[in-house]
């Protein structure tokens, strides 16, 4: 278990590399590597003071249930780091495999439209004012509950104020590319 240092920055208890450690492997090798763990695609949605904005990402996971809270990783580089910030608030859209759009839109590759643009597809307001895709597999609705740095990414944890769950299956990507669960009858 890594502490967390008083700036936020997780450390390795000390905040100096163990001399016996060996060097973290590189970054090609280890995304190339990653590439391959098929994950559930979500669009991260925040709106207040500092705007509306939203971003695909595929790094969300639950943290607990007990409060009931949940992560999401976005690249420090992005303006939705700030906004998210600032407004204290986001929702996890997981999109379902019908939402491959929303999901090209707002990685800032959409096929038609602009990017990042709501306008485009189909969104209502949440409890907490959050743009909400409509017949996503499942929301999370979020107050910022903590955050922190973690190398090239801000980590956000979310305290869970509302959570709504569709029927439809979930949106996957893996190996670079988006994929659809398949399901087969019997073992």
């Amino acid at each position: 278990m890594h502490p967390v240092s008083s700036s936020g920055h997780l450390n390795g208890g000390n905040g100096q590399m163990n001399a016996m450690a060996k060097p973290p492997v590189g970054a090609a090798q280890f995304t190339a590597a990653m590439g391959l763990a098929a994950t559930g695609v979500s669009v991260v949605t925040t709106d207040g003071p500092l705007g509306r904005f939203g971003l695909t990402v595929s790094a969300v996971s639950s943290v607990s249930a007990e409060p009931p809270l949940v992560l999401c990783c976005i690249n420090r580089k992005s303006p939705a780091v700030a906004a998210v910030e600032g407004n204290g608030v986001f929702a996890v859209n997981l999109l379902s495999a019908a939402h491959r759009a929303y999901a090209e839109t707002f990685a800032g590759r959409p096929r038609e439209g602009r990017p990042f643009d709501f306008s485009n597809h189909d969104w209502r307001d949440g409890e907490l004012g959050l743009p909400l895709v409509s017949d996503a597999t499942a929301i999370f609705e979020c107050e910022v509950h903590d955050q922190l740095d973690a190398g090239t990414h801000r980590i956000f944890i979310g305290r869970v104020v509302a959570a709504h769950s569709g029927a439809a299956d979930p949106l996957v990507y893996c190996n670079r590319a988006f994929a659809r669960i398949v399901h087969h009858e019997g073992n």
